[in-house]
């Protein structure tokens, strides 16, 4: 068995897909609302039975595999990583003979960000602009610079790639590091430019990527870039600057989160070194689970905006479930820690002493925004504070607050406990937020690639249907995966029309087949023959109407530009279309 197939064994997909969708189960399958359109019937269909799931409505579908890649946004790796932590299954294992080509890659990772580092420290060494904004504007001294190892990007675009391969680096290492990107012109180019360079490293301290910060702040433009997920960086595990701080944390015995890096950096030169930094507050359990070796008193100073209200709602549950003491740090007049370090570092080493406990401080603060005395605020209140106490691990604690909030709003204890036992637990309310495409699909073109799959679908089931494929041909297809099972269905091979059964070399198309199958089952089981065939004929009908009048609009626009002897093969071309299609009509028009 290999790692895709033991993590399918260990992890159902209902469960994983219901992390983000919220199913039902309908007979042997499960539905929901599709996570990709705003519809409001159920379209979007998961086969535990067939490990596979399809969205009706948008037309994409697959394994647990794919589903987590385009909700997540993730390539196949990323993916596979993420369900195997979540299934327990060690890939390391998978890896057999390659394990220790593995790790000989990762050393190679590691070689190729020490030398980008070295490269970013020189290009700030010749760069005196980039200097003096770190050493004025910033307020960082040279020993600063020198032992967080700061640098600069030259904001020439292959820069590092070409100093990486003087020394004996690929292209493909030095994308893998996340070192490089691909341009919209499909060139390959420096992943960061013209930006200072903020050193990530591991617990051992070796560099694993970057925060890439801009000189001056543009609206047009990300203040911060980090390194996309790579074999040895992964932002929801990483805890910025944890290999100078773990010493500190264990003198100190707790540990301060903040949003920024350069908040970390600036509160170890005053001397606070018990500091650390997440990607964004965005706080994870293995970020938490990491600084409670060290600790399990963690005090969080992120902004008092809405969003570091809502990050200390989503982390107060979480660190009831690893076990650790989670508080909040004020800062006065709103200030970040790296404007108050540089106004008064006594009073940064003062408040970062006198935390409050997270879930007192989220209470008072809902308490001074929201009116208690009146009906409305105090369901409001409830609503807001009963799913983060329902997820406490702590019996006693739940009991606490029930108290305190009952005594807040001037409830009795019964009609919050009413509510509470009602309150379905965020854990299952809340889904995990869908990562929205790049680019909207085109509805033109998800309609089209429907009808296509369905067409294929019912041909699939009913070889004794082949014939109705004989006016159509693969270019009529937009998907390579219909276009590679439209010529086998059309060819036969002797298939005999389970997914299963495919011909040697396109066992690749098992997935599809099987997804189709499942339309099948939604929506053409138990039909008649005769209304199957109706069917089929309105669909290719469909099919071969669209395929014409897109390959008229091309024809329309080559002959803007073609002279007269193109011309005439153009028009000789639209009178096939014209006929392809009063065939397909069975020549009602004609």
């Amino acid at each position: 068995m290999d790692a895709v197939e033991e993590i399918k064994s260990r992890l159902a997909i209902e469960d994983v897909i219901g992390e983000y969708v919220q199913l039902k189960r309908t007979g042997r399958n499960w539905k929901g609302l599709s996570p990709w359109t705003s519809e409001r019937s159920p379209s979007f269909v998961v086969s535990p039975e067939k490990q596979i799931w399809h969205d009706f409505s948008s037309g994409k579908g697959g394994d647990m595999f794919s589903f987590v890649m385009e909700v997540e946004g993730m390539d196949f790796r990323q993916a596979l990583e993420l369900l195997a932590r979540k299934a327990g299954v060690d890939l390391e294992q998978y890896r057999g003979t390659n394990a220790p080509g593995n790790a000989k890659q990762k050393e190679r990772l590691y070689e190729v960000l020490e030398y980008a580092t070295l490269f970013y420290q020189a290009q700030l060494k010749a760069n005196q602009s980039v200097l003096e904004y770190l050493l004025k504007k910033r307020q960082f001294t040279k020993e600063t610079v020198l032992g967080w190892r700061l640098g600069y990007s030259p904001n020439t675009g292959t820069a590092l790639a070409t100093f990486l391969k003087n020394k004996r680096f690929s292209d493909k290492e030095i994308q893998e590091a996340g070192l490089s990107a691909r341009s919209y012109r499909g060139r390959s180019q420096d992943m960061f430019r013209g930006r200072v360079m903020i050193p990530l490293a591991d617990q051992q301290g070796r560099v694993i990527g970057f925060t890439a910060r801009l000189l001056q702040d543009d609206q047009n433009a990300p203040k911060y870039i980090n390194t996309p997920q790579t074999i040895l960086y992964d932002k929801s595990r990483h805890v910025f600057g944890l290999h100078l701080a773990k010493e500190a944390i264990r003198k100190k015995k707790y540990a301060v989160i903040t949003e920024g890096n350069l908040d970390v950096i600036m509160s170890h030169q005053a001397g606070v070194r018990q500091v650390v930094a997440t990607a964004g507050t965005a706080l994870t359990e293995q970020q938490l689970k990491a600084l409670n070796r060290f600790t399990p008193d963690i005090r969080l100073s992120f902004d008092a905006d809405r969003a570091g209200v809502n990050a200390t709602e989503r982390a107060i549950p979480i660190a009831s479930k690893v076990g650790v003491s989670l508080s909040v740090i004020d800062i006065p007049s709103g200030k970040d820690p790296d404007e108050l370090i540089k106004q008064d570092s006594k009073i940064w080493q003062e408040i970062i002493g006198k935390p409050k406990y997270a879930l007192d401080w989220l209470v008072d603060r809902y308490a001074s925004e929201i009116d208690l005395k009146s009906a409305k605020g105090k369901r409001e209140f409830s609503d807001i504070l009963l799913p983060i106490v329902q997820q406490l691990d702590d019996s006693v604690e739940q009991d606490h607050y029930l108290n305190k909030i009952a005594d807040m709003i001037d409830v009795s204890r019964g009609a919050l406990n009413s509510k509470f036992q009602k309150t379905e637990s965020s854990t299952t309310v809340r889904r995990k937020k869908i990562v929205e495409p790049a680019h909207k699909m085109d509805k033109l073109a998800i309609e089209n690639a429907k009808m296509q799959n369905h067409y294929l679908a019912i041909l699939l089931k009913n070889p004794n249907m082949r014939t109705n494929l004989e006016q159509m041909n693969k270019d009529m297809f937009m998907d390579r995966r219909a276009k590679e099972l439209f010529e086998i269905l059309k060819s036969d091979h002797g298939f005999s029309g389970g997914p299963s059964d495919l011909p040697q070399g396109v066992q690749s198309l098992q997935e599809y087949g099987t997804i189709l199958l499942l339309q099948y089952e939604e929506l053409y089981q138990g039909l008649e023959e005769l209304e199957l065939k109706l069917e089929t004929d309105r669909l290719r009908t469909r099919i071969i109407e669209r395929f014409v009048k897109h390959e008229k609009q091309n024809l329309i626009e080559q002959m803007g530009t073609s002279d007269d002897g193109a011309t005439q093969a153009l028009l000789e071309r639209a009178k096939q279309l014209d006929t392809l299609l009063l065939q397909a009509k069975g020549g009602r028009n004609g």
